[in-house]
């Protein structure tokens, strides 16, 4: 084989050896001006040690730091309850935490006292590195109301405002990451869809709680209503 042969063998296997990881960086998701990172619900209530401590929800902080820094645009969510809320066991004497009854808007599940508002555990962890969020939104702040959605209380009506905010800055495709998968995650990106929103969750970036088959229902829910279900090394980030 003379010097030119082996050159283009060369040339060929060196091409060859880059083929899979490009085809692999043409799969992942680009994130664009139109995208905005949706972190839920990220605070001490949720957290290891917690008065509703979701499992292992400490271990999407790293996550959600990693993928925040290729998104320009950022919204967090902060619950924020009134002390007695709607949506608290103890405002329900005879009544336990997971118990689920029925409001004039209909389901309730009644949680442990959490989030309550100026409280440390309302506060988001101070391990979350996301500097350039533009926007916190509190919600469940109506003691009458519990409010999962990012978008919508629980009531189905009464808006928080993000939907038209989204639209005003040109933000169409919404990226939902945080706690609890199956309530606050799941109920926002399907309101996400319900909004025309292009919707994705990471999965990688969530944890739920899985309170009576509730985890399988809401993925199952999101799959039906076109939420997109992804890791997050399926984003270019």
């Amino acid at each position: 084989m003379n010097r030119r042969q082996i050159l283009e063998t060369i040339g060929i296997s060196a091409i060859a050896g880059l083929m899979p990881a490009a085809a692999r960086a043409a799969d992942k998701i680009a994130i664009d001006d139109k995208s905005v990172l949706l972190v839920i619900d990220v605070q001490n209530c949720f957290l290891p040690g917690g008065s509703l401590a979701v499992k292992d929800g400490d271990q999407v902080v790293p996550v959600i730091n990693r993928i925040a820094k290729g998104f320009a645009n950022v919204v967090m969510t902060q619950d924020w309850h009134t002390a007695g809320h709607v949506s608290f066991a103890s405002s329900h004497p005879g009544k336990k935490p997971f118990e689920v009854i029925d409001l004039s808007y209909g389901k309730q599940v009644l949680w442990p006292d959490h989030c309550v508002q100026g409280t440390e555990g309302a506060a988001l962890s101070k391990d979350l590195s996301i500097p350039q969020a533009e926007l916190i939104l509190r919600k469940g702040f109506h003691k009458d109301v519990d409010s999962y959605s990012a978008f919508t209380e629980a009531d189905g009506k009464t808006s928080t405002g993000l939907a038209k905010y989204l639209e005003a800055r040109g933000l169409r495709r919404v990226f939902v990451a945080g706690l609890a998968t199956d309530f606050c995650v799941a109920w926002s990106a399907l309101d996400a869809r319900k909004a025309g929103l292009e919707t994705y969750v990471v999965e990688d970036a969530c944890r739920g709680i899985d309170t009576q088959g509730s985890l399988a229902k809401a993925w199952a829910d999101m799959d039906k209503a076109g939420v997109k279900r992804i890791q997050s090394s399926d984003l270019a980030v």
